[in-house]
């Protein structure tokens, strides 16, 4: 397992639109979520313990958010050939074990997550209505035990979009386990 931290995408970079199978049998791009105040995107995988770790808090977190205008949006990325528990399969079963309640989309070809300059799983990227990257980093500041988190970044940024305030100019990266690239 190796450990990376996310790259640091230029803030008002442009969302990159998409066309990608959901586990439901639907087809998925930015035009779905074209109403929504705030766009979570986030690059994660079915083994990775980094995900398996924060995976409830982002459910909890739609949960919370989604009747404010916020969707959240995972896409796995992973090389489903040498890593089959990232199997678009899989993912229907994680899904359903975890109680998923926001679009879980697979990026079989690898071309959205190049796009996006993901790089570990979870890598998180928040948008704005008027589409632009507001924010791109860590989901709180404690990933392994979420009774001694202190500080919900991601949740203080959806906040402060939800409130059209500022998001706060100190992004911490998101750090997780590398994407699984297909060799070519």
């Amino acid at each position: 397992m190796a450990l990376l931290h996310s790259n640091m995408v230029p803030l008002g970079t442009a969302t990159i639109d998409f066309k990608l199978p959901g586990i439901d049998g639907a087809e998925y791009s930015l035009d779905n979520f074209a109403e929504n105040k705030a766009l979570v995107i986030i690059f994660m995988c079915n083994h990775c313990p980094y995900v398996k770790a924060v995976i409830q808090r982002l459910i909890d977190l739609q949960k919370e958010t989604l009747n404010q205008g916020v969707q959240l949006v995972g896409i796995n990325c992973n090389d489903a050939q040498k890593y089959p528990d990232d199997s678009f399969e899989n993912m229907q079963k994680v899904a359903m074990e975890w109680g998923m309640n926001f679009p879980y989309l697979f990026d079989e070809s690898q071309t959205v997550a190049k796009k996006y300059d993901a790089v570990c799983t979870p890598d998180i990227y928040v948008y704005g209505k008027e589409g632009k990257l507001l924010y791109r980093g860590r989901i709180d500041d404690n990933w392994e035990n979420v009774e001694q988190v202190t500080q919900r970044d991601l949740k203080q940024t959806i906040d402060c979009i939800l409130a059209d305030q500022e998001v706060p100019a100190k992004q911490v990266p998101s750090m997780g386990c590398s994407i699984k690239w297909k060799v070519t």
